[in-house]
């Protein structure tokens, strides 16, 4: 005898409150990459955070950030605030319908950079909240390769880290279950590069990943140079050895050299990713979820990549690219920041050179009291204007 399930009808929801706030992390100490050593910029002292917080009225939630590392947190949100009402009455369901009808309330300035970083906060809003609603990790909603992740850690080796103080935050990293260590580079005295990595691989012993980070500072000959010189250290990649947008320096450099080439992280759209994947110019991509317009265009960002038999190693916000990371189904790495862990109640598990995905639901986040404190602007949307 068969029997059938009683046939119910689906019901939807809709978007009662937008919640916006401006957020400035400060950081314990100034930080300096190659950028700064080169006279482009000044020290990291803080993070801006744009943070959305959604609310249905059948009283679902979702929560999703983006972030500024200099400039535009202010932007950042102002733009938010402008576009948030057009959210407000519909169903949070339709996410990628959103995404579009927010990109055209903002068209005037563009479909790449500002305007949409600040609807990836929208954006990753709402897949937290859909996986909420199901139960379920964001990675287990978008349907996950691995419960697990191998990690490296970057905030122990910026270039303003004196080289004995670097090894130590090497060991402290491997000590608490991160897989692979990566340290800046690009300083304008090259032999200073050498020996910082030479130090550290000897320090790390053979077996341990290790990667370099350029942060763009090099020109093609002292790419091709340095690359060269690099291949004995058996490094996992060169990073942003080039101009973020020069793609066919990149291509050509990743054609030259053994080690592979990583880029991406700077780029702020689809498109642009589609450009650097056509034209071979990375071994690794690097998608950034908040900097291309949130999880919405990575997925698609993901999907070439995949097309092309890429590696991946999402940028920055481990607490999104876990998730994301997970659901790809070729080698990937997440990057492991402290920076942001005082925004949040929860933390991230490492294990074995490996960070593991949280089992709580959507990105299994929820802000602090010390995040809140760090709130210098905010603002609800709970109806659209007449």
């Amino acid at each position: 005898m068969t029997t059938t399930e009683p046939v119910t009808t689906a019901t939807s929801d809709r978007i009662a409150r937008v919640r916006l706030s401006l957020v400035r992390l400060p950081l314990h100490a100034p930080i300096s990459d190659a950028k700064v050593l080169t006279g482009r910029q000044k020290p990291l002292t803080e993070v801006a955070l744009l943070f959305a917080e959604i609310s249905t009225e059948s009283g679902h939630e979702g929560l999703g950030f983006s972030y500024s590392k200099r400039a535009g947190g202010p932007a950042l949100y102002a733009h938010a605030a402008e576009i948030a009402p057009e959210l407000i009455g519909e169903d949070p369901n339709d996410i990628d319908r959103l995404w579009r009808k927010l990109a055209w309330a903002g068209a005037s300035v563009g479909r790449s950079g500002l305007a949409t970083q600040a609807i990836a906060a929208v954006d990753i809003a709402l897949w937290d909240l859909k996986a909420r609603r199901a139960r379920l990790p964001l990675a287990k909603l978008l349907g996950a390769h691995r419960d697990s992740v191998s990690c490296y850690n970057t905030s122990g080796g910026f270039l303003s880290t004196p080289v004995e103080e670097m090894l130590d935050n090497t060991q402290r990293c491997l000590e608490r279950g991160i897989g692979g260590v990566k340290i800046k580079v690009g300083n304008p005295d090259t032999t200073a590069d050498i020996r910082r990595v030479e130090a550290v691989r000897e320090h790390l012993g053979d077996h341990v990943p290790l990667m370099v980070d350029a942060n763009q500072q090099w020109d093609h000959a002292t790419a091709q140079r340095i690359g060269r010189s690099l291949e004995r250290f058996d490094l996992t990649w060169i990073e942003e050895p080039l101009d973020a947008y020069d793609t066919e320096g990149h291509a050509a450099l990743a054609a030259k050299l053994d080690t592979p080439v990583a880029t991406g992280e700077m780029l702020t759209s689809f498109s642009e990713h589609e450009s650097l994947v056509h034209a071979g110019a990375c071994d690794f991509v690097q998608p950034d979820a908040p900097r291309v317009g949130g999880i919405t265009p990575f997925l698609r960002i993901a999907a070439l990549a995949d097309r092309h038999h890429l590696s991946m190693a999402p940028h920055f916000a481990m607490e999104i690219h876990l998730h994301l990371a997970a659901t790809y189904p070729r080698t990937t790495w997440v990057e492991h920041f402290e920076w942001l862990e005082p925004l949040f109640n929860e933390r991230l598990e490492l294990r074995e050179g490996r960070m593991i995905v949280p089992n709580r639901p959507g990105l299994g986040l929820s802000l602090s009291d010390q995040c809140r404190s760090w709130t210098t602007e905010e603002t609800t949307v709970r109806h659209r204007p007449a």
